[in-house]
């Protein structure tokens, strides 16, 4: 497992809860005591107009700041998606999040989206076919869900479940089929010291193993994943690396 990061995402380059001082300061020293980092370089704005019109990325680059930090989050969720494809798996902690951008429009703390920038740049170079995507945030990907709606070679999906137990029993059921690739967007806002009070941290362990289990049967173990929402910093480390180990758990 490798993890992707940059000391840039630390910075402040929005006034919302994704972007705080300090948000990541205790995700990152949890998960660098366990695993090797790696610094991305940014995307390009190629590499955005796969998924987003031009007319979104003039926007974002009017707000010149954030248009860098949003550019070197997508190149993160890239090189964690090339890593997956050569038999790596990997974590993108990278900051601002992505889910909610649109081909045309943002919103939740969202500008680029950078999951679907990785795998639609795969997929545009004939590098894979057929992806899944697998959302574990508490939010609805709207953003993913409508850059890949009439694209029937990649499945979106988002986790439901109004119990811990329905949770879990929804990601085994999303785990079947065949894919080239799974990509998750990684979100922990549903743990119950977050927004969601739902889940706990050996839940993240749980979902893992049923994703990279599923990765590894089908897909040649080819899974990465990028972060998505979770804004109480005392457990975000704790549930990312959750995850983390149980995907790699076999």
């Amino acid at each position: 497992m490798k993890v992707i990061f940059h000391e840039r995402y630390k910075e402040v380059y929005a006034a919302d809860p994704a972007a705080a001082a300090g948000r990541l300061d205790l995700m990152v020293e949890e998960l660098a005591g366990a695993y090797p980092f790696i610094e991305p370089a940014p995307a390009t704005d190629d590499d955005v107009l796969l998924v987003h019109s031009s007319g979104h990325l003039e926007r974002v680059k009017n707000r010149p700041h954030t248009y860098e930090i949003a550019l070197l989050a997508a190149g993160g969720a890239i090189l964690a998606s090339e890593l997956a494809m050569q038999g790596e798996m990997a974590f993108g902690l990278i900051r601002p999040p992505g889910h909610h951008a649109s081909p045309d429009s943002s919103w939740g703390f969202c500008w680029f989206n950078n999951i679907a920038i990785a795998v639609e740049r795969l997929r545009r170079r004939g590098i894979i076919s057929k992806a899944l995507i697998i959302d574990i945030d508490l939010h609805y990907g709207d953003g993913t869900a409508s850059i890949f709606a009439g694209v029937p070679e990649v499945t979106y999906h988002h986790v439901e479940g109004i119990s811990r137990e329905r949770f879990l029993r929804d990601l085994e059921l999303t785990c079947r089929g065949e894919f080239d690739l799974v990509a998750i967007s990684a979100g922990f806002d549903r743990h119950e010291a977050d927004w969601g009070r739902l889940l706990k941290t050996e839940d993240y362990a749980a979902a893992g193993k049923i994703i990279g289990t599923f990765a590894r049967q089908k897909c040649r173990g080819r899974v990465f994943a990028v972060l998505e929402g979770g804004y109480n910093s005392d457990v975000l480390g704790k549930n990312a690396r959750a995850l983390l180990q149980g995907l790699e758990e076999e």
